[in-house]
């Protein structure tokens, strides 16, 4: 039998990365840092300590291990906020562009 997760176009790959998340909003782009649990080609999974609000822009950036590889910049918008536990929110982002 075939699972769903067998039925994705692109393979998610799992991490455990520091991410550089910037909000986009009119009056002020504020920044943190989260986890990137995992990553594909449309979307990512990130690890944050306080929900985000469906729909919202963001750009993100998971910087490179090795200099011969470079950083990945996305911009994308949240489609999905799971409360893990207390504090901690995992969400699903749709990335719309690489930079």
């Amino acid at each position: 039998m075939v699972s769903f997760d067998d039925k994705r176009n692109f393979y998610r790959m799992l991490l455990n990365s520091e991410v550089k998340v910037t909000i986009i909003d009119e009056e002020i782009n504020s920044e943190f840092l989260a986890t990137c649990r995992d990553l594909s080609a449309t979307g990512m999974a990130i690890e944050i300590a306080h929900p985000l609000e469906i729909g919202t822009r963001l750009k993100a950036k998971v910087e490179s291990a090795n200099s011969a590889v470079q950083s990945l910049d996305v911009s994308g918008k949240v489609v999905r906020v799971d409360e893990e536990s207390a504090d901690l929110y995992l969400v699903g982002v749709s990335i719309d562009d690489i930079d």
